[in-house]
């Protein structure tokens, strides 16, 4: 997703910023911006592209070290010696210069950078265009600018303070004053804010690799704190009693590969402590109070009212999240819902018209046979809509309409945080067919959304419990075996198939997903002594029927690793091993189940020593047929 870096010290600064931002690419961005505090005036470049267009716009060197670039300019005038910096994942508005970051209050004396979602932007926006301020983009993050402009009254800290208690959502920016050329203030709510200590300068920024060339001293903020960080060092307050904070400096010790990790062994296991983020980007504002407001997605609601059928055409990890969306819609928006591989249905001659609507999930965009599946449907008259990760992706020109997840780059071949960020928009497409369509009760309505709300969280209560309990399965049932059956029902089929995909894909050990209900008429003559089966049996209407099986598999011999639900009783005595999410809807499930089953993929390969980014013979983006 989007970056941050910020300085204040003794040195030229520009180069500096521009290091950092290079060193937060691995996040994914379509545009940046810098912000410099020169002579008591802020100068802002923005530019839409990747960084050496920023580089070209600031005049600096394309290449060369931050000292190199201060003897460059030393003959010319002033260089800043604070500034901010930013690179931008289009949520909010366009990919346009002006949505680009920075962004600045209307008399230009306070410049913001901001990672994550305003949800209440558009209130404030209201209020503060009612009170005079001027806005000059499409962005939720603009209204922070304004925002710390109305309640400033000469003290920085005190009016990012009152600005950050007026806002919703979770965020954290970094606020520069003209009128404060040696301060930044920062504040975070539930996203990442880390400082760097140096001798006479300190950073700022979204993730450690933007400073870690130039210190390894660092400080974490916490959700709720806000930080005011000069060349001398650090003062933290809370945000909410204005009580100062202590925070210790630790060293990192992280080389140049790690650090591109976030401190992660791998970019699959850091992707997949990602999940939270990637849920919460996705949902933040799209879900407000007792509503789904999905934006423009290209498709009114009064087309959704009308839809006749739902058409889902996905490839892999994507073709599991439209399972997923399948029960969803259908159970709580009452549309028939299909769902082909599109590899198959671009070759079929589907019954098609204008009255269904096709979905094409595919996370990069540019998968060459959903591609060509959603061309077939259109050529037939269905409306089309997009589901992807990438702006201006091939998907997005040849659909009607387009959903973006908000799941950031995945370098890991093996998808993660890309299933349940596609999984949480088909919640929402479901929750809003069953709002303007009026198929749910209110009263149960916000409970789902509530429930959705919270799964970010619960995600992250989950991860580290669940990743020592994988260890421990991977380690005793898997450490010999050369065959992994996963059985589930109804929704939990589809976390099957993607759980099984996950252990295929990075351990290289055969497996096989099927309905539990079909085991008998097959594949429990594979079973034996030596074969671990995974049993997704969260609570669900069909929990009964889903224990009926593990009890057949038991009987065989083969071992059986439940996915329960916390605090269910009935899967107690069932499984030899039990992997543990939290309570949520039932329909809810599948986002929080998979979590273990990734992590466990991820602890079997580990513990056969692979390659788990780059897994033999596979490819990120599948771009030919």
């Amino acid at each position: 997703m989007c970056g941050i870096v910020g300085y204040v010290g003794g040195r030229p600064c520009r180069e500096l910023l521009l290091q950092g931002l290079e060193r937060l690419e691995y996040r994914g961005y379509d545009s940046a911006g810098l912000s410099l505090l020169v002579d008591g005036r802020i100068e802002s470049v923005r530019t839409v592209g990747n960084l050496s267009y920023l580089r070209e716009a600031v005049g600096s060197a394309t290449s060369g070290s931050a000292e190199a670039a201060s003897v460059a300019v030393a003959d010319r005038e002033p260089e800043a010696t604070i500034g901010i910096g930013h690179t931008r994942w289009a949520t909010h508005g366009r990919v346009t210069e002006e949505n680009a970051h920075p962004h600045f209050d209307t008399a230009d004396r306070i410049h913001i950078v901001l990672n994550g979602i305003v949800e209440n932007h558009a209130q404030l926006r209201e209020r503060l265009s009612g009170a005079g301020a001027q806005f000059t983009s499409e962005t939720d993050a603009e209204v922070v600018a304004h925002l710390i402009a109305e309640h400033y009254a000469g003290d920085l800290v005190d009016a990012v303070r009152a600005a950050y208690r007026e806002l919703r959502g979770h965020y954290a920016f970094v606020a520069m004053s003209a009128d404060h050329p040696d301060m930044l203030v920062a504040a975070r709510k539930e996203c990442p804010l880390v400082v760097g200590v140096g001798q006479g300068e300190s950073f700022i920024a979204s993730a450690i690799p933007a400073f870690l060339r130039q210190t390894r001293r660092a400080q974490l903020v916490g959700d709720d704190e806000i930080v005011r960080v000069t060349a001398s060092g650090t003062a933290f307050i809370d945000a909410g009693t204005a009580d100062p904070l202590d925070r210790e400096v630790t060293e990192v010790d992280w080389d140049d590969e790690a650090a591109e990790k976030g401190g992660y062994e791998t970019y699959m296991l850091k992707e997949i402590h990602e999940q939270p983020d990637a849920v919460a980007e996705t949902v933040a504002d799209r879900v407000a109070g007792d509503r789904v407001e999905l934006g423009d997605i290209g498709i009114s609601d009064d087309e959704l009212r009308e839809i006749r059928r739902i058409v889902i055409v996905a490839c892999g990890t994507s073709y599991h999240a439209g399972l997923v969306g399948r029960y969803a819609i259908e159970e709580w928006g009452r549309v028939p819902v299909e769902i082909d591989i599109a590899s198959e249905y671009r070759y079929r001659n589907p019954v098609v018209d204008e009255s269904d609507l096709v979905i094409g999930i595919t996370q990069s965009g540019e998968t060459a046979d959903t591609l060509a599946a959603m061309r077939l449907a259109r050529t037939r008259g269905a409306r089309v809509l997009a589901l992807t990760n990438v702006m201006g992706s091939q998907a997005t020109r040849d659909a009607d309409g387009v959903l973006f997840t908000r799941a950031g780059i995945e370098i890991s071949v093996a998808a993660t945080k890309t299933f349940v960020a596609q999984a949480a928009c088909m919640y929402m497409l479901g929750l809003k067919l069953a709002q303007v369509r009026e198929t749910l009760p209110p009263e149960q309505l916000d409970a789902l959304l509530d429930g959705l709300r919270r799964i970010p969280h619960q995600i992250e209560e989950l991860l580290e419990p669940a990743d020592a309990v994988a260890r421990e399965i991977a380690e005793h049932y898997f450490a010999e075996s050369d065959f992994c059956l996963y059985l589930g029902r109804h929704v939990g089929l589809p976390v099957c198939l993607e759980g099984a995909l996950k252990l295929k894909e990075i351990s290289y050990i055969p497996a096989d997903a099927y309905a539990a209900g079909e085991m008998k008429h097959g594949p429990i003559a594979l079973l034996s002594e030596r074969t671990p089966v995974v049993c997704v049996a969260t609570d669900a209407p069909v929990l009964d029927k889903v224990l009926s099986n593990v009890a057949e598999v038991r009987a065989r011999g083969a071992h059986v690793i439940a996915v329960a639900t916390e605090g269910s009783p009935e899967v107690e005595g069932k499984a030899e091993a039990v992997l543990r999410v939290p309570r949520s809807d039932w329909l809810l499930q599948p986002i929080l189940a998979i979590v273990p089953l990734q992590l466990l993929a991820y602890r079997v390969a580990r513990l056969r020593g692979l390659n788990v980014d780059q897994p033999r013979n596979l490819a990120k983006t599948v771009t030919v047929e």
